[in-house]
């Protein structure tokens, strides 16, 4: 396992399925700025705000064509078999809800604090662990570090202006000063 930020922005995501499942992990996309689009049969769950475009109707081969990555979260192992081949061929990330040996990534439980995030994972194994984890990280983590991230975001981007090197400052001084200002 190697773990990532992945900058969704504006990337087409696609989410088959439309159940409690399927709609929590398009919200989570749609968090991360990607463009999803969902089709399933039946829309069992109330989508979030955002998705781009729902199809009520099967999956079938082709629908990966332009996707960055899919989340299958259809309960069917038959169409499962058919998205994860496809996703492979085609080399699009593939995320098989409750069988992480066909997902080639995880989604993590993440807490957020503006730019700052904690993400935990493992390894598909436990969600629920991943989420204890989560709540205890989250608990002693300060409130207002995506201020003290927005600071040091733009005080890095004055020295580059600049053409100063940012890689020889003593940053961890800097983020105790700004964390313990808060």
């Amino acid at each position: 396992m190697f773990p990532l930020v992945l900058d969704l922005s504006r990337q087409s995501v696609l989410v088959v399925g439309a159940g409690e499942v399927g709609s929590r992990k398009a919200a989570q996309l749609i968090a991360g700025g990607a463009r999803v689009k969902v089709i399933a049969k039946e829309v069992l769950a109330t989508l979030p705000d955002g998705v781009v475009s729902v199809e009520q109707r099967a999956y079938r081969r082709g629908d990966l064509t332009s996707v960055f990555l899919v989340v299958s979260a259809t309960g069917d192992n038959e169409v499962n078999d058919v998205i994860v081949e496809e996703a492979r061929a085609g080399n699009v990330l593939v995320n098989v809800v409750d069988d992480p040996e066909r997902s080639n990534f995880f989604f993590t439980a993440n807490h957020r604090e503006g730019d700052v995030i904690v993400a935990v994972s493992s390894g598909g194994a436990s969600p629920a662990l991943a989420q204890w984890v989560r709540d205890r990280a989250a608990s002693v983590v300060p409130v207002g570090l995506g201020t003290v991230a927005q600071t040091l975001r733009e005080e890095r981007a004055a020295l580059h202006a600049r053409s100063e090197s940012t890689e020889h400052r003593d940053w961890k001084s800097r983020v105790e000063q700004l964390v313990n200002e808060l």
